[in-house]
């Protein structure tokens, strides 16, 4: 058992300590300083207490969560897994977040091999690749088209190059796959935590709104969101600069409040050189891209993002 922070929360006449333990999985918290000791095992992460177990107040849950955050995240980033380098300052107070660390692509990767027995992973990396690609090479060519188009184009010449026969039908399940995706399982818990802590949260995407609206009602996270801010809107895509000044205009705080949370290695570093505090959910273990900026810390899963996003 470890402990990961100590937290004084002023309540009535009394300052009880709050201790967050950790053993294996779960997560538990020990009320000092008092004859009667309340322990309680919650899910993670551990400020989504349970009042009923605790017995506080709604203010002085959120007391703990304001007050208790920073000692949280700064002694934990060390223990955490997934988790690397330190907390940043200023305190956030909103959080763009690229559609593809929240959305779980696995479910179109598996209709890849059923289409293309044997040749789904090929095909997957393929159109993946190209689909950034074609973004990047459009808003350099000044030929914008919105995500859903590149998406698509970028999976015929995946098909093509590969010479596999891509039928209409093919074409439509794969182009719908993307309407219904589900969130990673770690994803609402952190999305709920960060707005009791008073985050705000916003997708700052390649994405349509279209495929930003279906995505989040479908993954059942739409509820927690403001409006989502697609690069539709600048007609550029991510990297450019023009594509990270929406969450400026749309949240109305200077950029080092507004928190970015990239999937990509390269997305990280266009955030930070933007100028955003940058969090690289790093979910594939991917290499950091060599490109002059890089995110002030990564990790594997939105456990550890919510660490950092709270660690001020």
């Amino acid at each position: 058992m470890q402990v990961l922070g100590r937290f004084e929360m002023r309540s009535g006449e009394f300052r009880p300590l709050w201790i967050v333990r950790k053993t294996g999985g779960t997560y538990g918290l020990r009320r000092g300083g008092l004859h009667d000791e309340v322990s309680a095992t919650v899910l993670t992460p551990p400020w989504r207490i349970r009042e009923s177990i605790l017995n506080t107040s709604i203010a002085d849950r959120r007391r703990f969560l304001q007050a208790g955050a920073a000692s949280l995240a700064t002694t934990a980033l060390a223990s955490a897994p997934g988790l690397a380098r330190a907390a940043r300052t200023p305190p956030l107070k909103a959080l763009a977040i690229d559609g593809f660390t929240t959305f779980d692509p696995r479910p179109i990767l598996a209709l890849t091999e059923q289409l293309f027995p044997g040749r789904g992973a090929e095909l997957s990396s393929l159109w993946r690749t190209r689909q950034f690609e074609y973004s990047w090479l459009r808003t350099l060519m000044g030929r914008y088209a919105d995500f859903w188009q590149v998406t698509e184009e970028a999976l015929v010449f995946a098909t093509q190059q590969l010479k596999l026969e891509l039928r209409p039908a093919q074409r439509d399940q794969l182009m719908q796959a993307f309407l219904s995706l589900k969130a990673w399982p770690d994803v609402r818990a952190a999305f709920v935590a960060l707005r009791e802590a008073g985050i705000r949260l916003a997708f700052l995407s390649n994405f349509t709104d279209r495929m930003l609206d279906a995505a989040s009602h479908s993954a059942g996270l739409a509820d927690l969101l403001d409006p989502h801010l697609s690069t539709d809107r600048v007609r550029v895509f991510k990297p450019h600069p023009r594509a990270y000044q929406m969450g400026v205009d749309a949240f109305g705080l200077p950029r080092e409040q507004i928190g970015f949370a990239a999937f990509g290695g390269w997305d990280a570093a266009g955030a930070k050189a933007f100028g955003y505090p940058t969090f690289w959910v790093n979910r594939t273990q991917q290499a950091t891209e060599q490109l002059g900026s890089m995110a002030d810390a990564q990790g594997s899963n939105f456990e550890a993002l919510l660490l950092w996003a709270l660690g001020s």
